[in-house]
């Protein structure tokens, strides 16, 4: 429960964003609320963000040898304590926006805040299938980040779920560690523009299973992923693909349900920030990470993001 009812600064979210932001933030003396949990959305709106749910980070700074996901979020938010952010974990039910100080219904109480930082994130798309979560956490070798993780997987053969412009540059990125990459996506059609497409069709490591749907990922521990059954639409007919890897490329959906649509939103829902800052479309209200970036999706960027969201808010406030 909040220590108290009012508060300069509320920060939405405590992944990379929200606790750069509670580190940036509590050091210019705002002391800062962190609503852990964000919106709950999705099984993997949890404290700390996505990278609860990732093992190995290999490309974040400062870690020559690597360190675990949850490991680093618990680092960043004992940074953030020891210069005084407070944390209140459970669900934000509401938050108004539209009269100031700004309104926010938790789970435990009702709090007021002269600014508010979304850092929400954005959660991956994936196909819904039993064992995904394991895959993705336990055993290894589901991703949605080729960019994360790429580099894991020389030498391998890879499938790449999904039509889009994503999809096409995944795939493409792959290319570069992986031995061959397959395509699978469930129409004839892809959705991509015609120049993704065009390059994606000219690379001699790709290669193509459409009208088609992964309907079970194998593998176990100690192996990870070690295949896929295939089913093609059209005929009915499955198939066991051996791979080493799966990557998920079939969009990310932002956490922006609890605003109710108060802030000004791209045509796929992220936030929309304006002039070169983390400033939205009400005045005090700030967003960093991935809520509203839906091109880089990296922990160093999102970092970067809430730094700046701070700033702008101690300056906001200061004027």
């Amino acid at each position: 429960m909040p220590a108290k009812s009012h508060y300069r600064v509320v920060i939405l979210g405590s992944g990379p964003a929200g606790l750069t932001a509670a580190v940036y933030a509590s050091r210019a003396e705002l002391g800062p609320l962190v609503v852990e949990g964000g919106g709950g959305e999705d099984a993997t709106d949890v404290p700390g963000g996505q990278l609860m749910l990732t093992t190995d980070v290999d490309n974040y700074p400062g870690f020559p040898d690597g360190i675990l996901g949850p490991e680093l979020m618990e680092r960043m938010r004992k940074q953030a304590v020891r210069f005084g952010a407070e944390f209140t974990s459970g669900e934000l039910k509401q938050i108004a926006l539209q009269q100031r100080p700004f309104k926010l219904t938790l789970e435990s109480a009702l709090v007021t805040a002269d600014t508010v930082i979304v850092a929400t994130g954005a959660r991956a798309k994936w196909l819904g299938l039993p064992e995904e979560l394991d895959f993705r956490t336990r055993i290894g070798g589901l991703s949605a980040c080729a960019t994360c993780d790429g580099f894991f997987y020389k030498g391998k053969h890879v499938l790449v779920v999904g039509g889009g412009d994503t999809a096409m540059e995944e795939a493409t990125f792959l290319t570069k560690f992986a031995d061959k990459v397959t395509i699978v996506h469930r129409r004839q059609e892809l959705r991509a523009s015609k120049a993704m497409q065009t390059r994606a069709k000219q690379n001699p490591k790709i290669a193509w299973l459409l009208d088609s749907v992964v309907e079970k990922i194998h593998g176990g521990a100690g192996q990870g992923v070690t295949g896929a059954t295939i089913r093609n639409l059209k005929t009915g007919a499955t198939s066991d693909v051996a791979c080493g890897g799966i990557f998920m490329a079939i969009g990310h959906t932002p956490n922006t349900a609890v605003l109710g649509g108060q802030l000004e939103r791209d045509e796929q829902g992220y936030l929309l920030v304006h002039d070169g800052t983390t400033a939205t479309s009400v005045p005090g209200v700030f967003a960093a990470g991935d809520v509203a970036d839906h091109r880089y999706r990296q922990a160093v960027t999102a970092a970067g993001t809430g730094c700046m969201a701070a700033i702008d808010a101690e300056r906001f406030l200061s004027h």
